[in-house]
This record gives structure tokens, sequence and C-alpha cells, in this order.
């Protein structure tokens, strides 16, 4: 299946559905506005156009549900977050800053660059040359 392609508004929801699901266990519309910081209509709509989708589920008066679909999308979404505030905190950005702007960039970054971040984030880290030097000197 072709996955589809959101806007950063959808994908923003989307993501926090799937947070709040893993940190409470349910994704509640008011839950959900509280954290964007939004106005529940605002998180009504956007759940209609994610069922649309096929993303997720919801019976009236309950939680938000992901479907297997809006499943991986979401973890997809919140893992290229989690990679993005990680680079940035490797850069030496504080966490807080690291985290506003990896919601930025993980919507506009390409797949190759999201890749090569990615590389960049698993590859330990080499001494620094002074660090090298202190040792040789050591000896």
């Amino acid at each position: 299946m072709e996955q589809v392609k959101l806007s950063q508004s959808l994908e923003d929801y989307l993501e926090m559905v799937h947070m709040l699901r893993l940190a409470n266990g349910i994704a509640r519309v008011r839950d959900i506005a509280a954290a964007l910081k939004v106005k529940m209509p605002s998180v009504a709509k956007a759940v209609i156009e994610l069922k649309k989708l096929g993303l997720v589920t919801q019976e009236p008066y309950s939680g938000i549900e992901l479907t297997s679909e809006g499943a991986l999308v979401a973890s997809q979404i919140l893992n290229r977050h989690i990679l993005l505030k990680s680079f940035l905190i490797k850069l030496g950005v504080s966490e807080a800053i690291a985290d506003k702007d990896a919601c930025c960039m993980e919507h506009i970054l390409s797949a190759e660059t999201l890749e090569k971040i990615e590389e960049f984030v698993n590859t330990p880290s080499e001494p620094s040359k002074k660090s090298k030097a202190a040792k040789s000197t050591k000896k």
C-alpha cells in the first residue's frame, strides 16, 4: 500500500495520538488539544481527516485508536523526531531547543538527508585530537 502524504499539521496530530497512547494508553481529543495548544474543534476536524485516510478510528465519546497503517506512519514520524532531536543535541543544542527545532525539521527534510543524519548520529564519535594527544603523552 502506498503511504499517503500528510500535511505538517496532520503529521503533528497523528504523532500526538501515538505519543499519548504510548504514555497514557489512550488519546482523547481534549488531551491532544492541550498538548498541541489548539482548540478541541481543530482536533476534531483533524481526526475526521485522519479517519478518511484510514489512519485512525474513533467510536463516539471514546479515545482515538490508530489503525495498523496509522501506527506505522505515526511511529515513523515519532522516530524521525527522535532522530533529529538526538542529532541536534549531539551538535550541542539544548534539549528544549532541540525538541522544538526537530518538530519543525521533521516535516521538511528529504529521506536522503534523514538517512545521512541517522548515519551521523549512530556513528561513534572519535575522541578529540586533544584527548588523543593527552593519551599519547601519558604512555
